[in-house]
């Protein structure tokens, strides 16, 4: 890590008030550092804040369709590439061979990748706590002082913290998750991601098993944001016969949200980019931070205003929104279901042509091609930026 990148701790953290940037991120997270990766080269000058250093905090089982892992130019952090998905309930089990690969990954190393691709951007460590609107953008109050930009996006989670009024679980549309990271043999390992609905550990979700390497990443997630997910997880654990070690877990949400309001770019799960069912934010966190980037690309070149950016942005992310009603109303639809009918269901969609156009369908609504085409082009100089 170069000095522009080191985190100031204790005595160190100091003030930052009075500090701008032509572009602030809040939130170190998979949207903001897409975003900023994005920016990179641009000639301006993009700040991320966040309450931890780069790397730290993981909150999710860390897998992604491996064609965003290429498109990115991540190779350090995978771990182990899953050709297949299981399914399981108390009365059956189906096994898929996909059209397409997860890979699991290092979280920590996946994100000092990242940051390694964003060129100048600088990082501060500072916990974001509001902000105040301005003719000319937002001051962003921060425990470590003010920070002005005419551009700012909200890539901090689910909290929505540059937004009012703000989630507060359980009373929101989110769902819970937690998950253990017992070590074992990687020879033991399967190529699977697996998946058990078993209503006697959760009623209304699921419980999972992510191989990476040497670690197994297994844990249950709850759709109703009231019903426990401690105890579920540790009986996971104790059928699969691993240790209950190294908890993680977090909220995630499960409806979109408005990914532009009062100004503010909203990216990943600050905008619901979470898909309902299988709760994978990752790749959407990528597409959706660098869909805001392309727009902001524009306003730092001059050819469209910031207002303009952020209705662009908008429809953007209301272009998906059919997949995440669809998936919501499965979400809804799915604990309602019979055991055994939802085991027929499971195995009525193994013939491999079946498999093919459904998770062909579920991997197009957030692909990786967008990573691919019209990165924006470093200018010679930078323009002044279009406020309104």
């Amino acid at each position: 890590m170069s000095p522009r990148r080191a985190t100031l701790r204790g005595a160190e953290r100091t003030s930052i008030d009075g500090d701008a940037a032509d572009v602030l991120v809040c939130g170190a997270s998979f949207a903001g550092l897409a975003l900023a990766r994005e920016l990179a080269g641009l000639g301006h000058d993009v700040l991320l804040l966040d309450r931890y250093e780069i790397g730290e905090r993981q909150t999710s089982a860390c897998a992604v369709p491996t064609p965003w892992l290429d498109a990115l130019g991540i190779h350090e952090a995978r771990r182990s590439e899953l050709p297949h998905m299981s399914f399981t309930t108390p009365h059956g089990s189906a096994r898929y061979r996909l059209p397409w690969t997860w890979t699991s990954f290092d979280y920590r190393t996946l994100c000092h990748e990242l940051w390694d691709q964003c060129g100048d951007a600088r990082f501060v460590t500072a916990k974001v706590q509001g902000r105040t609107r301005t003719a000319d953008g937002h001051v962003v109050h921060t425990d470590r002082g003010d920070v002005s930009a005419p551009i700012v996006v909200d890539a901090m989670g689910w909290r929505r913290t540059l937004a009012t009024p703000h989630y507060q679980p359980p009373d929101a549309p989110l769902s819970r998750g937690l998950e253990v990271h017992p070590d074992v043999d990687p020879a033991t390992q399967d190529d699977a991601l697996d998946c058990w609905i078993d209503r006697s550990v959760i009623p209304r979700g699921y419980a999972w098993r992510v191989p990476a390497g040497g670690e197994s990443r297994v844990g249950v997630g709850s759709y109703d944001p009231h019903d426990h997910v401690k105890a579920p997880t540790q009986e996971v654990a104790r059928r699969l016969d691993v240790d209950a070690v190294r908890y993680q877990g977090n909220w995630f949400p499960h409806r979109l949200r408005p990914a532009a309001e009062d100004g503010v770019f909203f990216c990943g799960d600050s905008a619901g980019h979470c898909i309902p069912v299988s709760g994978e934010g990752i790749r959407t966190a990528f597409l959706f931070g660098i869909a805001a980037a392309r727009e902001i690309a524009k306003v730092l070149d001059g050819a469209q205003t910031r207002d303009e950016a952020l209705v662009a942005y908008a429809a953007f992310s209301k272009t998906r929104a059919a997949f995440f009603r669809r998936l919501l109303l499965l979400q809804r639809v799915m604990p309602r279901i019979p055991p055994r009918l939802l085991t027929l269901g499971f195995k009525l969609v193994s013939p491999q042509p079946v498999v093919d156009r459904a998770f062909g369908w579920y991997l197009a609504a957030a692909d990786a091609e967008m990573a691919l085409r019209d990165r924006p082009v470093r200018r010679a100089s930078a323009p002044a930026i279009a406020a309104d």
